[in-house]
């Protein structure tokens, strides 16, 4: 079956561009012109994937942003101007999981979107991660913290996969963008400090004083809680 991606944008041009080049790659793609009309798709096309401006008539990308997230996990790359920086934070920090700079080539785009499918398709080497307090199961995608399920985006998941793959070892941001984003990835590094601020604050007993996912200064970040 095909994946299914959602394309918001209210660019006529934009969003027939991508929708062309999408299909051409045997995705099945719906669009919207404003975020209004974006939440009903949402909710009956059940994407895989959602290609979100931030600013959009209606219910602004942000906003869209946060209400998606409330309900769901689904993969959310958004598209941002190039001097809207501080979008790019607000947004990654509302659950956003990737971002793309307008103006942009559709292919890069493309690229982008296949590489994310690709990991969230994928079939895992190993099935079980265990620590004293977390445990993933790699096949299903699901993460608990003791007996209390995790509620992840599929970012956080892979970031907390990799880190608890490599227990006690300190990773780059650049090592982390490479296993998690993947080698196509074009964007800020600072979007690792991001998600793992985000991740933090779902596996920490407290987020500001985190003993599971430690900061190795001018190393990167480690897993620390012991492996069973």
């Amino acid at each position: 079956m095909a994946f299914k991606i959602l394309v918001v944008d209210d660019e006529l041009t934009l969003r027939n561009t991508v929708k062309a080049y999408l299909e051409q790659e045997g995705y099945a793609v719906h669009t919207a012109a404003d975020g209004r009309s974006a939440l009903h798709i949402f909710r009956d096309f059940q994407p895989d994937l959602v290609v979100l401006d931030i600013m959009l008539p209606e219910i602004d990308g942000l906003e869209l942003l946060r209400q998606l997230r409330q309900t769901s996990d689904v993969y959310i790359i958004m598209l941002t101007a190039k001097a809207d920086e501080a979008d790019k934070v607000i947004g990654l920090g509302l659950g956003a999981d990737d971002y793309v700079t307008k103006p942009f080539s559709p292919r890069e785009l493309v690229a982008r979107i296949k590489a994310s499918l690709r990991r969230l398709g994928g079939s895992s080497t190993k099935k079980e991660l265990v620590s004293a307090h977390l445990r993933l199961d790699e096949e299903a995608r699901l993460a608990w913290k003791e007996t209390q399920p995790l509620d992840l985006t599929p970012i956080e998941f892979d970031l907390l996969q990799t880190l608890m793959r490599h227990h006690g070892r300190a990773l780059s941001r650049e090592q982390l963008i490479e296993q998690v984003w993947g080698n196509d990835y074009y964007g800020d590094d600072r979007v690792v400090d991001v998600h793992i601020g985000r991740l933090r604050k779902k596996v920490e007993v407290d987020a500001a004083k985190p003993v599971f996912i430690v900061t190795a200064w001018g190393a990167g970040y480690r897993f620390e809680d012991e492996m069973i």
